[in-house]
This record gives C-alpha cells, structure tokens and sequence, in this order.
C-alpha cells in the first residue's frame, strides 16, 4: 500500500539531501501520484564491508520502503571487477571474482539493520553481473554509441590525469556507461547516491531517456566537516557496519567537532529540530564533547542496541580518563626487522612517510609499556618485538609478529 503522507515524503526530500535531478518538484509529483515506484542504491564490493557512508544512502532507501515503493539493492559484481574511478588520480587494481563473492558475504546482513529484505515490501538484491556480463562485443558498441568520448573524458580526476600526463584507461572511461546501464536493464524510476556519484547517475538517466523513460536522481551528503575533511580509511575513523561498540564509539569521538551536527543529521533519526537545537547550543559556546558522546550512543545503539552503546561510552571514558588502553585494539602483523614506518604507511595508519616523520618530530608515536608510554625518536625503528603503539592522543595499533 503506497503511502502518499505530505511530512514523509518532504523528509525524504529534504533531510540529508545534497541534490535531487531533474528537480524536487518532479520527484515529489512521482511519490505524491500513488504510483509504486522502483528506486535502487548500487553498491560495488570492492570491500568486506559496508560502512557508514553506505548507511546514509540505505536510509534513504528505508523512507522509501517505508513508504511502500519497491526497493533494489544492487551488488555491482560485474562493475566491482574495474572499480569506480571517481577522486581516483591512478588506476585502481582489477578485482577477481573470488575476491568480489569474498566482499559481497556479509553485504545483506549488513544492509539488513537498516532496510528489511522481509515482511510485506522486502528489498530485492540484484546483481549486475547478470545483464553485464552477458553482453557481446556487438552489445557493448550499441552502449557506446550513445555516449561520446567527450562525455567520458569530462570527470574532473580524468582531466587531472591527463594534465599530469598520466594513463586513462579504456575500461575506466566506459565505466559510467556500465553503472548506467543498470537503470536501464532494471527500468527504475529513481536512483540514490553518494553525490561523488552524480556522473555515473546522471549517465544512466540519459541511457534511460533513450527508451523513453525518466528517473529522479537523488545525491546524499557525505559527512564532513567546514573544511571539508571527512571519514575515511586513511584517517582510520571510518566506522563500517560490523565494527563492534567499542569501536564505533572510539572512532566516532575521533571525528572532528565539525561532524556532529552532520552526524545527527545524516546517521541517526533524531528530529531536525533537535539537532538544530544542538547546534544552536554549541553556537553558544556549550562543550560539544556531550554531544559528540550523545551523537556516538545513538549511532551504536542503531547497529547493536542501548546497553551496549552505554558500555561502550563507559568503557572509553574509563580508558582516556585514566591513561589506559582500549580492550579492542585494531591489530596489524608484520615480521621482526620491518621498519615502523614501512609498517603504519602501508597498512594507511598514518598517510604517508612525510606525516610519520611529522608525528615523530612532535613526539606524537608512542610505544605502550608497564610503566606508561615511551616516545619513539628514530624514524628509522624497527619492529623487533610485539608493541601496542599510541599514535596521537587516542589512536591505538597492536603491531604482532
């Protein structure tokens, strides 16, 4: 039974919403009209794991199932194979389909703590390898055909490559003619999206415009900050769905105080007037530590529950109140002699050899002992035995051989 409430759909429209093509006023005629509509999130496993940038856009998703429409959720295991090339200023590495079914195991139980592929109006899960990896040589000319080297070429990091005389690959240019094709092969009404994906989404709805059919586009927000820094693997605070609370609440309190508001907005289901309050509050001078913990109780009890979101909090106000080390430390292996730096660069810990070479300048690595922390001073240690390693204030890696 569609749903056509006024107040849920403008929170649909509205809440954590970066753009809507070819209008807002399109979009809301089509979910206003009481027609069923078919909407799909495409995800490429390039990874084990989803993460809370994925969870946005499936919250999006959740509105809509909620509201009745027929939802897909799309494993790209055909487009996972080149990977999408968007901010990518080198080729990334070809996947196999080994390591493509290794990612995708725990997708849907991931996906599942936000939308439900049970009940009345359950998710779909597709597989775009079934259209694409079905085409011949004759079908992917068609394809081409209806886009033009100019178009492929016009993505900013294409450019950047070519300024700096550095390859753009075939495969990596046809790569938004592949995910708009998906539009096409699934006949959808609407996609959501990161809005790095924009391109890719836009492409498809020109692909689909050639079979006399027009969907919405709908970009999400990505969480950042006011100067633009944001979750991510090199900053080591980007929390993935099957992160443990202890995780989840320390790498959330490592999030700059830039992201609460966008956090309250973008991954809880508080109302907005109360995160508008929040950050009026912090406007007006309130600490905003409570609200970063607040922010991290309600993020953890949507992916565990409530007891273990306040075991979590109690567990790392114990550990940094007292100068201790958390019960759940990432850990990385390596083999006696390797140099630290080579270590923590590779395993993207620290970014790059410049930034490690800063942090020991600064006193900032540590090696955790009985008797407390001990700096490193040599950029040029080695790892002769395990350590538990403190990087900064609250960054902690166990190092094994």
């Amino acid at each position: 039974m569609i749903s056509q409430d006024p107040q849920k759909i403008n929170e649909f429209l509205q809440r954590g919403v970066e753009s809507i093509l070819p209008s807002r006023e399109f979009t809301e005629k089509k979910l206003l009209s009481g027609e069923v509509l078919t909407v799909y999130l495409g995800i490429d496993p390039t990874g084990p794991s989803l993460h809370i940038g994925h969870a946005i856009a499936l919250k999006k998703l959740a509105q809509l199932q909620n509201l009745g429409h027929n939802i897909i959720l799309l494993m790209g295991d055909f487009t996972a194979r080149i990977g999408d090339p968007t901010d990518k200023l080198a080729t990334r590495k070809t996947l196999t389909s080994d390591q493509i079914a290794e990612n995708l195991k725990n997708y849907k139980s991931q996906a599942a703590k936000i939308i439900s592929f049970e009940g009345e109006n359950p998710v779909e899960i597709k597989f775009n390898n079934d259209w694409l990896g079905k085409m011949n040589f004759a079908d992917v000319l068609e394809l081409c055909s209806q886009a033009t080297i100019q178009q492929l070429l016009e993505r900013d990091m294409f450019q950047k490559r070519i300024a700096e005389e550095k390859p753009v690959y075939v495969h990596e240019a046809l790569y938004p003619l592949m995910q708009g094709y998906d539009s096409v092969a699934m006949m959808v009404d609407g996609e959501i999206g990161g809005n790095d994906q924009l391109f890719n989404m836009l492409m498809g709805r020109d692909l689909l415009k050639n079979h006399g059919k027009d969907k919405f586009v709908m970009t999400v927000k990505l969480l950042t900050d006011a100067s633009g820094t944001k979750m991510g693997k090199s900053e080591g605070n980007m929390v993935t769905l099957d992160d443990s609370a202890d995780i989840m609440f320390g790498k959330i309190m490592s999030w700059t105080d830039g992201m609460i508001v966008g956090g309250f907005e973008l991954c809880t289901d508080i109302s907005r007037d109360e995160v508008l309050q929040i950050e009026i509050a912090m406007q007006n001078g309130e600490n905003p530590m409570q609200y970063k913990k607040r922010l991290a109780r309600e993020i953890i009890t949507t992916y565990h529950n409530e007891p273990e979101a306040i075991a979590a909090q109690d567990n790392w106000e114990k550990t940094f109140s007292d100068g201790g080390i958390p019960t759940d430390v990432p850990e990385i292996t390596t083999t006696v002699g390797t140099m630290l730096i080579d270590v923590v660069t590779t395993e993207k810990i620290v970014e790059s050899k410049s930034e490690f070479r800063r942090l020991i300048d600064e006193g900032a690595i540590k090696v955790m002992t009985e008797t407390g922390e001990e700096k490193i001073t040599d950029v040029k240690y080695s790892i002769q035995h395990s350590i538990i390693l403190k990087i900064g204030k609250k960054k902690f890696i166990k190092i094994s051989l």
